[in-house]
C-alpha cells in the first residue's frame, strides 16, 4: 500500500524544474507536503515555479539557477543550499534535452556535446554531489527520468538515444552499488510527452514541434509526475526499479499510430 505521507516535510530536489515534466513533478511533491528544492537555467521561470509550489502546498521552497553541465557549478550550488534543506530525501534527475533529428552524418557536434553533457554528465555530477546527503539521512530515493529512447534507438536520434541508454545502465549500476544502503533507485522511461521537448529539439520551429503530437493523444507531464509519486510512495521494502510508460497508441520510440 502506498504511503501518501512519506514526503511530508521531507526535502525533495528536482532538476530541470522550470517547466514541463520537472515542473509537474515538483508540484506533485509539493501537493504531498514536501519541502521542494528546484533548479534550472532560467531565473524568471524559477521565480514563477517557486510561487506555484508554495500555492500547491510546499511548506518550504528553495530555488537556484544552475546549469548541471558545469561540474564546478553543481558543487558550488549544493554548497549554497541552506542547511535546513539538508539532509535530502529524494533527488529527481529530470534535466535533459534533445537537439535535432537527423542522420549521424549530418549531426552538429555541438548538439552532441549539449545532449551528452546534460543528459549524462549533468545527471552524474548531481547524483555524486548529493549522494552523501542521501546516505547520511538513512533513507532516500534517486529517480532518474530516462526515456523509451534508452531502450531501443530510432532513426535520426542515435546520440539522444545513446544518452538515455546511459541513464538506464547508470541507474542499474547505481542500484547495485547502493544495495547495501536504504537508498532506492528508479529509472522512469517515458514515451512521447507533450511539453516543450520538441520545440527545444527543433530550435523553436513550432510547426515541426506540433506535428510530433498531431494525430495521437500523448502523455502529459502530470502522467510522469504520477509515476514518480508511485515510486516514491512505495513501501520502504519495495524498490520500483524501472517504469516504462507510453501513450496508448505508441509501441516504441519510433512506432506509433497516428490518426490521419
Amino acid at each position: 500500500m502506498r504511503n501518501l505521507t512519506v514526503l511530508k516535510n521531507r526535502n525533495v530536489l528536482v532538476t530541470g524544474a522550470a517547466g514541463g515534466i520537472g515542473r509537474a513533478i515538483a508540484l506533485a511533491c509539493a501537493a504531498r507536503g514536501a519541502r521542494v528544492l528546484v533548479c534550472g537555467r532560467r531565473a524568471d521561470a524559477l521565480e514563477k515555479i517557486a510561487a506555484e509550489l508554495k500555492e500547491a502546498g510546499a511548506p518550504a521552497v528553495w530555488t537556484g539557477v544552475l546549469d548541471v553541465r558545469d561540474r564546478g557549478a553543481v558543487a558550488a550550488w549544493w554548497e549554497s543550499v541552506p542547511a535546513d534543506f539538508k539532509p535530502l530525501y529524494a533527488l529527481v534527475n529530470n534535466a535533459g534535452l534533445a537537439r535535432g533529428l537527423s542522420n549521424v552524418r549530418e549531426n552538429e557536434l555541438d548538439d552532441w556535446d549539449e545532449m551528452v553533457d546534460t543528459n549524462v554528465k549533468g545527471l552524474l555530477y548531481m547524483t555524486r554531489t548529493v549522494l552523501p546527503s542521501l546516505i547520511g539521512a538513512g533513507s532516500g530515493h534517486i529517480v532518474n527520468i530516462g526515456s523509451i529512447a534508452g531502450i531501443a534507438a530510432y532513426p535520426n536520434g542515435a546520440v539522444y538515444c545513446a544518452s538515455k541508454a546511459a541513464v538506464k545502465t547508470f541507474s542499474d549500476g547505481l542500484r547495485q552499488d547502493l544495495a547495501d544502503t536504504t537508498i532506492r533507485v528508479t529509472n522512469i522511461q517515458p514515451g512521447t510527452v507533450e511539453t516543450d521537448f520538441s520545440l527545444v529539439r527543433f530550435r523553436g520551429d513550432k510547426q515541426r514541434a506540433e506535428a510530433v503530437y498531431k494525430g495521437i493523444d500523448p502523455l502529459r507531464p502530470e502522467d510522469i509526475a504520477d509515476n514518480v509519486l508511485y515510486a516514491l510512495e512505495a513501501p520502504a521494502h519495495v524498490q520500483i526499479c524501472e517504469i516504462t510508460v507510453t501513450a496508448t497508441h505508441q509501441a516504441t520510440g519510433g512506432v506509433m499510430f497516428k490518426r490521419s
